[in-house]
């Protein structure tokens, strides 16, 4: 480097001071604009956290408390470690808020909530404790799931949930006047988070029990057996209820009228 510390420049000195200093610049721009960039996330996600509790006071405090602890006088349960999955679940779905809390949760026709406003609730929640978060596409899309995959998610589905939503998700009847909702058309994000969460009365599937990859089985065979067409009658594809009902209606009344009919002929005679 003999040209730059000599007394008579080279005449490559000053391209080469150039370059040096850009290569300095971008060395420092390197090393701080990731820090910025993280401390200016962590603003965002604070700024969701502090509207998601406004809305919460306003809208859910009421039953919930206002720090989520839960009121057992309303019969509200506590939301500390319910998750981002679970507010998202319930109030996409229309089933928060609702307007007694002692009956059950359904879902309604509209949320009253913009998309913006659940994830400032959900944030707010989650940053309550712990829980699972709202989930990505591809823990639930069951778009490359094979035939072998659907059978396999229909084995799960007949296991642990036939019980209560019936056998292709058409719900059905549970004790205490409470009943398991319908399922055919429900997005494949809400099966996840239902899963994953345990709305109402239904129990909590952890990702121990059944994986993601065995979640997107069952949402491919719930969307299967509701896509073949059905022979016959299927009424509602209720099962046994439907079909043992029918059976008393028309064949046990076929026979009861015919007894009437025998009774009112054997007198007449």
């Amino acid at each position: 480097m003999r040209f730059l510390t000599s007394g008579r420049r080279h005449k490559a000195a000053r391209p080469l001071l150039l370059l040096l200093s850009l290569f300095l610049v971008g060395a420092v721009y390197a090393a701080v604009s990731p820090a910025t960039s993280s401390s200016a996330e962590g603003v965002a996600d604070a700024q969701l956290v502090a509207a998601g509790k406004n809305l919460f006071a306003v809208n859910c405090a009421s039953c919930h408390g206002l720090n989520a602890e839960g009121l057992a006088q309303q019969g509200a349960p506590n939301l500390t470690n319910v998750g981002a999955a679970a507010v998202d679940f319930q109030v996409r779905t229309r089933r928060m808020p609702m307007a007694n809390p002692l009956t059950q949760a359904v879902p309604g026709s509209k949320t009253i909530f913009t998309d913006d406003e659940i994830k400032a609730l959900a944030a707010y929640v989650a940053s309550l404790g712990n829980g699972p978060a709202i989930p990505d596409q591809n823990q639930y899309d069951p778009s490359n799931v094979s035939a072998e995959g659907a059978a396999r998610g229909g084995d799960l589905f007949r296991t642990n949930c036939s019980a209560c939503h019936n056998f292709k998700g058409a719900g059905g009847a549970l004790p205490n006047g409470v009943v398991a909702p319908r399922i055919e058309n429900t997005p494949p994000e809400q099966v996840w988070e239902a899963l994953r969460t345990g709305p109402g009365q239904m129990p909590v599937f952890a990702a121990g029990a059944i994986p993601d990859q065995d979640v997107q089985k069952v949402i491919a065979y719930i969307k299967q057996v509701n896509a073949a067409p059905s022979a016959g009658l299927s009424l509602g594809g209720l099962g046994p209820v439907a079909e043992g009902f029918w059976a008393w209606v028309a064949g046990i009344g076929s026979l009861v009228l015919f007894a009437i009919w025998i009774a009112t002929r054997g007198t007449r005679a």
